[in-house]
């Protein structure tokens, strides 16, 4: 039989949790500008991603 929890994690302990797994992201460098930006995302910087450039025309912004 598997061991179970005698009480329940807070709110705040499960989102210090995974505010921690977070913080331990791989920066890379952009090809276009050298400025450190996430893996797999379009740089803050310049807006260029895996070498073309990606403009605002082209994203498409839905509101609710």
């Amino acid at each position: 039989m598997a061991g179970e929890p005698k009480r329940r994690h807070s709110k705040a302990r499960k989102r210090t949790r995974r505010a921690a797994i977070n913080l331990a992201v791989n920066l890379v460098d952009c090809k276009n500008c050298g400025k450190l930006t996430i893996p797999h995302t379009v740089c803050k910087n310049c807006g260029f991603y895996g070498g073309k450039s990606i403009t605002k025309e082209k994203v498409q912004v839905t509101r609710a």
